[in-house]
Formats: structure tokens, C-alpha cells, sequence
């Protein structure tokens, strides 16, 4: 069962970045709870509503131009690069043009299905990145990849939104370039608000900013589907700077459900963060619960979305259904180019306002 079940009106959906409504990437709303209470802020004054010796935990992954059009055989499509495997192979998608830009799920298969790609490579499907499923496909592609997404690729994007965007609409200010031109498919978007500016203010208050990296595959939008494997990594001086902050009472407030998926994932029962890397599979929910992270900042998802099982092992069911009844009654605006939503810790020692 979803934790929530507001229903999201369809005008709320955040169409173009907030640059393009004319403000800022920081002019955004943010929601604030915790436990019971709900605020309502600026992004802007984010600064105030944390206290020295917090840690923001950020994902650093670049966001890659990744839909690249296609053919199979007369057919037109999009391929949707979403994740590079250890053997060469790349996991992807193919949707079918729908005439605005958009597009919309196409089967994948069978295997051995070829698609032409610009300049003359080609992709050949090879095997379902998970038995049954028929969304996503391991396959080989005959060129190197990072160079066919800087020379055709433009950025995933759904139906909700109005024309194409720069790829910099797309990168938050703490991507860095991966040396293997390797990303993330989506944005980490939950780190979008934030400027330079704003990153001062913060570390002037005595708030640390903690890298790591996970590369998010293509999410789907009408499946609402738990998350697949990916890559991570969560360097020394992170686990290191979590692990004391923790010790000297500090707030560890992860930006976006990718920073908690990699954080959890180099945590051990013991609530102790660890350097690691690689591949992972967890997928934290309230059953689960989280041992680092104390507070999220996140976007707003659909009710339906896994990501809300993330929410609820934060805040619990009951707190994020109030706060998501909140933002549907304050018209705050949904999806990557929208408001934002802060999770602190139930402590009614600390006001929500700055």
C-alpha cells in the first residue's frame, strides 16, 4: 500500500525549470516537517532552518544526455541509456516518439533485436535486466557510448513537461565529470535549488557538505517499479565525516533518495558508515528503516512511487501523508523542476522557522 493517497491535480506538475518561469534555480518553494508540524519556506532559506554541525550528504553523479533517437527496422524510437555494466553492455530502454518530444514505453524485445543509431552504429538487444521484465534490456552497442550521448543525445524527459531543455537545465551545482564519461540517466534533481551562493551561506553556518555518487538509472514513470541495481560509491573522508558528525549530535540530511540509497548501502547494522563501492540492490523502506540518515530533502513524487517507501522510513506514513496534504493545499508545484520538501527529525525543541 502507497504511504500516501492525495491525489496530485495535473496543473501542479512543474513544466519548465524555474530559470525559464523567470526566478531562479533557488526562487523554489520549500516544504518543511517534521513529526506533526508543517512549514512552508523559501528555498532560499534553507540556511536557517539547519544548525552547525549538520552534514548534507550530496550526490555528485553528472546528469548524461541520454535519449539518443533510433530506428528498428522502419520504426522510429528513442533508446534510453540507463546504466553501463562491468562487461561492456549498457541497460536501456526504447519508447516510441509521440510527436511532441515526448515519449511514450515500447516493448523492448525480443533479443537480438537491432537498433540503428546515428552515424551507424547500432545496439543489439541481448537479455532483460531483470527475469520477466521487458522495460529494460542488456545491450551491446557497437561505438563507445559517452561519445554517441555528447554527439546525438539530448536529456530524458516526460510527458508533464514543455520542450527540450539544455543539458545544463539538467546538472545540479555538485556534479563533477566521471572519468569513464559514465552518469546518472535523471537527474538527481532533489540538489537542483541549490547555487553557489547559497552553498556559502550554508558552510558559513557551520553545515558540511558530504560528496558520494550513485549514477540513477531511467526511472519509469507510469510503473512506478522499485528501483533497479546501481553503481555507488561513498569515498573515505564521507564516512569518515558522517561517522563524526554523528558522534557530536550533528543531523545527517541526505539531498535526494539517490545520496540516502548510496549512504545506507555503506552502513552497517551497527550504524556505522564504511568507505564502499560498487553495485547496489537495497531498496530502503519503513520494514527496513535507515541507519544514518536523519533528515531528507527530496522532491515531491507521485503517491504512487517507490520513492515514498524511502519518505516513509524517514518520517513514517502518517507524517508524510500530512505534509503531501499539505503541499496538494498549498499548490506547490511536483517533479524535478519543482518545489522541494524537507524531512527533519521530530524534535519540537527546534522551530521550523529560521
Amino acid at each position: 500500500m502507497p504511504p500516501v493517497t492525495v491525489r496530485v491535480p495535473a496543473e501542479l506538475a512543474a513544466r519548465v525549470p524555474a530559470e525559464v518561469r523567470g526566478a531562479g534555480r533557488d526562487d523554489v518553494r520549500l516544504l518543511v516537517s517534521s513529526g506533526e508540524r508543517v512549514a512552508h519556506h523559501a528555498f532560499r532559506e534553507l540556511p536557517g532552518l539547519l544548525r552547525a554541525g549538520d552534514v548534507l550528504v550530496v550526490n555528485t553523479s553528472p546528469t548524461l544526455a541520454a535519449a539518443v533517437p533510433g530506428r528498428v527496422g522502419a520504426e522510429a524510437v528513442v533508446v534510453h541509456f540507463s546504466t553501463a555494466g562491468d562487461d561492456g553492455r549498457w541497460a536501456v530502454e526504447l519508447r516510441s516518439p509521440d510527436g511532441r518530444g515526448t515519449t511514450r514505453p515500447r516493448p523492448g524485445g525480443p533479443a537480438g533485436t537491432v537498433v540503428r543509431l546515428p552515424g551507424g552504429g547500432q545496439l543489439v538487444l541481448d537479455a532483460p535486466l531483470a527475469p520477466g521484465a521487458d522495460r529494460l534490456w542488456w545491450s551491446w552497442v557497437s561505438v563507445p557510448v559517452p561519445g554517441l550521448l555528447r554527439r546525438c543525445g539530448r536529456p530524458i524527459r516526460y510527458g508533464y513537461t514543455e520542450g527540450d531543455q539544455p543539458l545544463s537545465a539538467y546538472q545540479t551545482v555538485f556534479a563533477l565529470p566521471s572519468p569513464d564519461g559514465t552518469g546518472s540517466a535523471e537527474m538527481p534533481s532533489a540538489a537542483r535549488p541549490f547555487t553557489a551562493g547559497l552553498i556559502a551561506a550554508l558552510v558559513s553556518r557551520g553545515v558540511q557538505i558530504a560528496p558520494l555518487t550513485l549514477h540513477t538509472g531511467v526511472a519509469s514513470a507510469e510503473a512506478h517499479e522499485p528501483p533497479y541495481p546501481e553503481r555507488f560509491a561513498v569515498p573515505e573522508a564521507t564516512a569518515w565525516l558522517v561517522n563524526a558528525a554523528r558522534a557530536g549530535g550533528g543531523r545527517i540530511v541526505a539531498v535526494g533518495t539517490t545520496a540516502v540509497r548510496a549512504l545506507e548501502s555503506a552502513t552497517g547494522a551497527d550504524g556505522v558508515v564504511r568507505a564502499a563501492s560498487g553495485w547496489t540492490e537495497l531498496v530502503v523502506t519503513a520494514a527496513r528503516g535507515v541507519r544514518a540518515v536523519d533528515g531528507l530533502l527530496t522532491g515531491l513524487h507521485e503517491p504512487e512511487a517507490s520513492h515514498l517507501l524511502m519518505l516513509e522510513a524517514v518520517a513514517g506514513r502518517a507524517a508524510v501523508g500530512r505534509a503531501y496534504d499539505a503541499a496538494v493545499r498549498g499548490l506547490y508545484l511536483w517533479h524535478e523542476f519543482g518545489d522541494v520538501h524537507l524531512i527533519l527529525p521530530d524534535d519540537s525543541r527546534y522551530p521550523l522557522n529560521c
